[in-house]
């Protein structure tokens, strides 16, 4: 059969008849309010996409590296450099376990420098490292100059070929300022570092020693909009420096990198990812560069760290997971997985392994590294795509219309609006509308992760911070366990009474509302009458006794059980699961001490019982 008759057995179908099946379906719910998806980033998007609605993008006749690029650079194999963090600062012991990672799959040894401060310190760091096969970037270095001058000062005692040397250094100063609230030196004095910086790898052609750290803005809190128009403007700020000296724009771009968040919004990564290359090109191609090499970007990518976990660990590998197919099915250079122990301890052996064959699975088994752009053509990611360089493009001409990146870090504007964006993700996990598993929804309430902590701590820079979004949540739980040193954890006990079905439904929801601070759940089979429920619980010694039934039943039988639990149990609290709207006053009068349910603020309800449990 040919794939003409084959077609012809299924008959086109208009948008319209589609969206007549939706709207009956619905049933006269709120179509917006039920399918599109309203994004932090600014735009809407819908349920579905169809090939109509590709129309008015232009880039899409266009071939992996071909102008404008947002299908990236590569033509025959979609290959990555597989990154391993060492956050170890004794070089010895750092440049062993980069011996290890070397032979297990890593190609890119990203270093913690925070003591190469020598030359003997940089022999002891590179040691039987092959810099002609594998790459080297530099982290957290007191001093980016010394360190680039002992590195390369290293490379012509072992006479590499420094054409083939690849890696770079994480200097960012305009990031630097925004985080510390302030320049390093002055303004003029860390941006002519650039210049020389410049100048002292002017042979090592391929390393990078400008690192754009939209990175720092993700783990900040800052959206996805955000991380990209703000590098934007970094990018910008260095090439109008370095271009005011007279350096063409293909000699800046290529001592250039981006390193970029990767998050668990899996299409929205990807996406972020290609709409970079656009942008970088449409940018690029203002300064009409000499070499089509000016235009190729390179993107070193990171795992958030902002969502990773305390609690319920294990999880932050399904995270990296998520996280590293966007990477590569984005078209990233490099890509950085994070240890899913990182978040209260340094990473060990075992967790390092984790991380790294994470990727050597998704090229050796999954084969992500055969195919470029794989996401190429899909309705969805490329209208995500789209969506995503017009609002980047729109917050990047804004900056460049007040002045540029440093003005508006000088004046504060830039930290002000990453906080009102990390506000606004703080209160969609504190209202679950953001779901961190294990922490803020569905947690193990037996687990215990107090003494496994070796650090859990805070910036205290009066510039921008980075944090995890799960910390507030962590902070009761760990008040919990500490308490729970001395004295028994707080107990709250299942009255589950009357209908089975929403008894059932609203325990587990209590469940997993009060494990989320740490609190021993009490669970039964329910009870018959109001006397064997409230007995049970004075013989639990619960201090909160949390009543499971259906809204009708808890206008007779939530006001004996409350009155009870007052005759019985003065010192506990009593608490009815939902919000009977229609005798709330009944049971108030009765003794019920609160309501809790799905619309209440679950990080600021269990702070409360915290406050009224642990003292």
């Amino acid at each position: 059969m040919s794939n003409q008759n084959l077609f012809q057995q299924f008959p086109e179908v208009s948008t319209q008849e589609w969206e007549g099946v939706i709207l009956k379906d619905l049933k006269g719910a709120d179509y917006n309010k039920k399918l599109v998806w309203h994004t932090d980033e600014g735009f809407d998007v819908r349920p579905y996409y169809r090939a109509e609605d590709l129309l008015n993008i232009s880039y899409l006749d266009s071939l992996p590296n071909e102008f404008p690029y947002t299908r990236g650079y590569k033509t025959h194999t979609n290959d990555w450099e597989v990154v391993q963090e060492i956050t170890e600062k004794d070089p010895k012991k750092a440049n062993m376990i980069a011996i290890d990672a070397l032979t297990r799959g890593a190609n890119m040894i990203a270093f913690n420098s925070a003591d190469i401060t020598s030359a003997t310190d940089m022999e002891l760091l590179l040691n039987g490292i092959d810099l002609e096969k594998n790459g080297v970037q530099f982290n957290h270095s007191k001093s980016y100059i010394e360190l680039v001058k002992l590195f390369v000062a290293y490379i012509d005692k072992h006479n590499f070929n420094k054409e083939t040397i690849i890696g770079a250094i994480n200097f960012d100063a305009i990031v630097f300022a925004l985080k510390q609230g302030k320049f390093y030196r002055s303004k003029q004095e860390d941006l002519d570092q650039v210049q020389e910086l410049l100048d002292l790898t002017k042979d090592l052609k391929k390393f990078r020693i400008i690192n754009v750290n939209g990175l720092a803005l993700h783990n900040a809190g800052a959206t996805i909009i955000q991380e990209l128009g703000y590098a934007l403007g970094i990018a910008g700020e260095y090439i109008a420096y370095l271009s005011e000296k007279g350096v063409p724009v293909h000699e800046i771009t290529r001592k250039l990198q981006f390193t970029l968040s990767v998050g668990t919004n899996y299409f929205m990564e990807i996406a972020k990812i290609r709409a970079i290359r656009l942008l970088w090109s449409t940018i690029v191609d203002q300064y009409n560069p000499q070499c089509d090499c000016a235009y190729q970007l390179k993107i070193n990518t990171v795992a958030s760290s902002w969502n990773k976990t305390l609690y319920d660990p294990y999880v932050n590998i399904l995270r990296s997971t998520t996280e590293g197919m966007a990477a590569a099915i984005g078209g990233a250079d490099s890509i950085a997985l994070k240890p899913f122990d990182m978040v209260y301890k340094q990473e060990d052996d075992f967790s390092s392994r984790i991380s790294r064959n994470i990727q050597v699975i998704l090229k050796k088994e999954s084969y992500f590294d055969q195919v470029v752009d794989p996401a190429a053509g899909s309705y969805y990611i490329e209208n995500l795509t789209n969506s995503i360089a017009e609002h980047a493009w729109k917050l990047f001409q804004h900056v460049e219309k007040n002045g540029g990146m440093i003005a508006l870090v000088e004046n504060g504007e830039v930290k002000a609006e990453i906080l009102q964006s990390c506000n606004k993700r703080n209160m969609d996990i504190a209202t679950r509308k953001y779901i961190l598993l294990g922490t803020n929804q569905y947690p193990n309430t037996n687990e215990m992760m107090l003494d496994k902590m070796e650090r859990y701590c805070a910036s205290d820079s009066s510039g921008l911070q980075s944090y995890h979004g799960a910390k507030a949540f962590e902070d009761l739980r760990i008040a919990t366990e500490q308490f729970a040193k001395e004295n028994e954890r707080p107990k709250v006990f299942l009255f589950k009474i009357g209908n089975l079905a929403m008894r059932q439904a609203r325990a587990g929801f209590i469940t997993n509302f009060f494990g989320c601070s740490g609190y021993e759940i009490i669970d039964n089979a329910g009870f018959n009458t109001i006397e064997e429920g409230i007995e049970a619980a004075k013989n639990a010694q619960a201090n909160v006794i949390v009543m499971c039934s259906s809204d009708e039943e808890y206008a007779h039988l939530g006001v004996q059980a409350a009155q009870l639990s007052k005759e019985k149990m003065q010192n506990a609290l009593f608490v009815i699961a939902g919000y009977p709207s229609e005798c709330i006053e009944t049971l108030k009068s009765a003794g019920t001490d609160d309501f809790v349910h799905v619309k209440v603020n679950v990080l600021d309800t269990l702070r409360k019982y915290n406050e009224l449990l642990l003292n």
